[in-house]
């Protein structure tokens, strides 16, 4: 046999030697990522700051009805009163208001 069929002619043999391991290695270093990313999660905490929205307060409004919010929502402009929430504006004229505690 020469040298060129010894080497060449036979198929090369599959190692599963070198697959098991790069497959462990594989499991190990994604298993490494999803622990870390976990533990990072579970450490770092983002809390909103608190808002002060000053005094409970209760508007009486001339028909009946009344309108429980906070002290800093209550606008005053031009002899009027007015409640500006995040997104609308209710008028609030010939109200009266009451700082008391409500649930």
């Amino acid at each position: 046999m020469t040298r060129l069929e010894l080497y060449h002619d036979r198929p090369k043999q599959f190692h599963l030697k070198g697959l098991f391991f790069f497959i462990l290695s594989c499991a190990i270093l994604i298993g490494g990522f999803v622990w870390l990313n976990r533990y990072s999660q579970s450490t770092i905490r983002i809390d909103a700051p608190k808002e002060d929205l000053g005094r409970k307060v209760v508007v009486h409004l001339p028909n009946g009805r009344e309108v429980f919010t906070y002290e800093k929502f209550i606008i005053e402009k031009a002899g009027k009163t007015f409640y500006k929430g995040e997104r609308n504006t209710i008028d609030l004229t010939g109200g009266t208001l009451d700082y008391k505690n409500w649930e």
